[in-house]
C-alpha cells in the first residue's frame, strides 16, 4: 500500500508531504482546487509522460517520492529481488523531472529506466479514471483478472491448476515442435551429403587401411626396389665374417678374432691385465659367428618376385590418392573413415528420429489442446457469473441499461495462457451495441465500470492500491451513496483513495484529505491536508451545497458522517 508521498515543485503545489492509512481516503476540495495534482504528481513518480510545463513556475526542478509498504506483497518482493533493487523490504520510487526536460527515476535510491518504473508501478498502483494507469483497458489484465476471479470461486476450484498444466504443456509442445524444424532442416540438407558419405565410406571400407599398414607397405617396398643392392652388400659382408678378408685373402674375421683371443690368453699369464681384453675379443667373436649366420639366412631369403612390388606400387597410389582426395595426410585415413561412419549412421538415424519427433509433436499438442479445452471451459463458466454480478453493480451505479460481457475470442493455435483471448465488453445505453471497454467514451462512466468489476475481483486482485478519480461525476443522491459503499467494500481488502464531490462518498472514507488552493500577489500554491471532527463536518457541509452554510446543512453533515461511522464499525 502507498505510505507517504512527497511532491515540491510540481504544478501549484510547492511543497507537499503526506501520510495516507489503511482502507478509504477521499479527496475533496473546490473547483479548481487542484484535488487531481495529487493524483498526476502520483502518475509521475510511476513512470508516466511529462513534460517540463508541469514544473511550478520559478522553480528548475520538480521532485515526486512515493513510499509503499510491501510486507505483504510478494510479487513485488521478489520482483524488486529479481532486479536487485530490494533494500530490506522498502520500496521508495522518487522521480525527478528538470526544466530542460530531462527525467530522471530511482528505485530504492538506484537510478533506472522509465520502463522499469513502470513496470513496477503497474504492480503497486491502478488509477481508474481518465489516467494512465488503467489496466483494466489491457487486455492481459482482462484475462488475468478473469483467472484469478475463476480460481478463488470456491476452495476446490481447479482453475490454477488448469492455468499452470496449460502453460506447461504448451512449453512441451514448442520445444517439440522446434526439435521437429530443427531436423526436418537437417533432413531437408542431409539427402545429398548421404549419397556422398555412403560414397566415401564405402571407398575407405574397400581400401581397408589399418593403422600400421602404410609402415609396413613402406618398408616393404623400399626392400623389394633395392633388393640387388641389398643381396651385394650383404655378400659382400658375409665373405668378410666367413671366407676373409676384403679382398679375399688371409684369414675370416671370425677366425682372427679367435686366434687373437687365444693369444691374449696365452699373454695374461704374463699379465693379467690382459684378461678383459681376451674376454671381450671371445665374445665379439662369438656373436660375428652369430651374424654370420644370421646374415646368410637372410641372403638365402632374398628373391626377386616384380609381382609383389607392382601390387604395393598400386596399394601405395590408392592411399595416397585418397589422401589426397580428402586433404589429409595418408596416414590419417583409418580415423577419417571412422569419423565418415559415425556422422553416416547419425544421418541415416535421423529419418527415424523425424519419425519419432512427428510423433511426439502430435501427442503433444493433443496434450495441450486437452488441457487448454478444460481452462476454456472454466472461464466461460467464470466469465459468465464476473458479467452477471458487475452488470448488476453497474445498475446500481447509475447505469440501469449498463450491461457487461466477456468476450472470449479463439486463438488460431493457441498460446501458453489458453485458446482464447479475454475482451471485457460494455454498453450502458439501451440499443447501443456492445464494445471494448477502451472504447467507452466517457471517463465517469469508464471508472464506474472499473468500480464495478474491482469490487467483485477485489479479493482476488493483486494490486494493493486502487485510485478512482471523480467516480461519481453526473451522479448524486442514492447512486452517490451505492457508490461510496462499493468503494468502502472494496477497502476492506485493497487501499483505496478517491477523488470526489459527492458527500454521501466522502461520509464513507476513513481518511478525509481537504485540498485548498491559496494565491496571493506573488504566487499561487495548493495544499493537501488531512481533516478531522468539525473540519469534516465543515467540508461534507460544504459540499452539500447552498451559497451559505445554515446550522441546518451541518447537522445534516453531522449525521451523515456518524451513518457512516456506523457503517464502517
Amino acid at each position: 500500500m502507498l505510505r507517504h508521498i512527497q511532491i515540491r515543485h510540481f504544478a501549484i503545489v510547492e511543497q507537499l508531504s503526506l501520510d495516507l492509512s489503511t482502507g478509504m481516503t477521499v479527496l475533496t476540495g473546490e473547483t479548481g482546487a487542484g484535488k487531481s495534482i495529487l493524483l498526476d504528481a502520483l502518475g509521475l513518480a510511476l513512470g508516466d509522460r511529462a513534460e517540463s510545463g508541469a514544473i511550478r513556475a520559478g522553480a528548475e526542478r520538480a521532485e515526486v517520492s512515493a513510499e509503499f509498504d510491501i510486507r505483504d506483497n510478494a510479487a513485488v518482493t521478489i520482483w524488486l529481488k529479481n532486479h536487485e533493487l530490494d533494500d530490506d523490504g522498502q520500496c521508495l520510487i522518487r522521480r525527478t523531472l528538470s526544466r530542460d526536460g530531462r527525467s530522471k527515476g530511482y528505485i530504492n535510491g538506484r537510478p533506472v529506466p522509465m520502463a522499469l518504473l513502470r513496470e513496477l508501478g503497474e504492480q503497486l498502483v491502478d488509477i481508474h479514471g481518465q489516467h494512465a494507469h488503467q489496466s483494466l483497458l489491457k487486455r492481459d489484465v482482462q484475462r488475468q483478472a478473469l483467472d484469478a476471479f475463476a480460481a478463488s470461486d470456491g476452495k476446490k476450484s481447479p482453475h490454477l491448476k488448469l492455468l499452470t498444466d496449460s502453460a506447461r504443456c504448451f512449453a512441451h509442445w514448442h520445444q517439440q515442435k522446434e526439435e521437429q524444424t530443427r531436423l526436418q532442416a537437417s533432413h531437408a540438407q542431409r539427402s545429398d551429403r548421404l549419397d556422398l558419405l555412403r560414397y566415401q565410406v564405402e571407398e575407405l571400407q574397400q581400401l581397408a587401411l589399418t593403422d600400421n599398414e602404410l609402415e609396413e607397405l613402406g618398408a616393404e617396398h623400399a626392400r623389394l626396389a633395392n633388393l640387388n643392392q641389398l643381396r651385394e652388400g650383404s655378400e659382400q659382408v658375409l665373405a668378410t665374417l666367413t671366407e676373409g678378408s676384403l679382398s679375399g685373402e688371409g684369414a675370416s674375421l671370425s677366425d682372427g678374432l679367435e686366434h687373437s683371443s687365444a693369444e691374449l690368453d696365452r699373454l695374461r699369464e704374463m699379465d693379467p691385465a690382459l684378461a678383459n681384453i681376451g674376454d671381450m675379443l671371445r665374445e665379439a667373436a662369438i656373436q660375428a659367428r652369430e651374424a654370420s649366420g644370421e646374415l646368410r639366412d637372410y641372403v638365402d631369403g632374398l628373391s626377386l618376385d616384380p609381382a609383389r612390388l607392382q601390387a604395393i606400387d598400386e596399394r601405395l597410389g590408392l592411399v595416397h590418392e585418397l589422401a589426397r582426395k580428402h586433404h589429409i595426410p595418408a596416414e590419417q585415413l583409418p580415423a577419417m573413415g571412422s569419423q565418415l561412419e559415425v556422422e553416416l549412421a547419425t544421418l541415416e538415424q535421423a529419418g527415424v528420429q523425424l519419425e519419432h519427433i512427428d510423433t511426439a509433436v502430435a501427442e503433444a499438442q493433443t496434450a495441450y489442446q486437452a488441457v487448454a479445452q478444460k481452462l476454456s471451459a472454466s472461464r466461460r463458466r467464470a466469465a459468465k457469473k464476473l458479467a452477471a454480478a458487475v452488470s448488476q453493480n453497474l445498475h446500481q451505479l447509475g447505469m440501469p441499461h449498463g450491461r457487461f460481457e466477456i468476450a472470449l475470442e479463439t486463438l488460431e493455435t493457441g498460446n501458453a495462457s489458453g485458446l482464447e483471448r479475454v475482451e471485457y465488453r460494455v454498453t450502458t445505453n439501451p440499443g447501443q451495441p456492445l464494445q471494448a471497454m477502451a472504447r467507452v467514451a466517457s471517463g465517469g462512466e469508464l471508472a464506474r465500470i472499473s468500480l464495478a468489476i474491482q469490487v467483485i475481483t477485489a479479493h482476488s486482485g493483486s494490486i494493493p492500491t486502487l485510485i478512482f478519480d471523480e467516480v461519481d461525476v453526473g451522479i448524486g443522491g442514492g447512486i452517490a451513496e451505492v457508490v461510496g459503499r462499493l468503494l468502502r467494500n472494496l477497502s476492506t481488502t485493497r487501499q483505496v483513495l478517491c477523488v470526489t464531490h459527492q458527500p454521501q462518498v466522502a461520509s464513507l472514507a476513513h481518511q478525509h484529505l481537504q485540498v485548498s488552493k491559496q494565491a496571493d500577489k506573488q504566487k499561487t500554491h495548493t495544499d493537501v491536508s488531512p481533516i478531522l471532527e468539525q473540519a469534516r463536518v465543515d467540508e461534507i457541509a460544504r459540499m452539500l451545497g447552498g451559497l451559505e452554510i445554515t446550522e441546518q446543512t451541518l447537522s445534516h453533515a453531522r449525521e451523515m458522517i456518524e451513518r457512516g461511522q456506523r457503517a464502517l464499525s
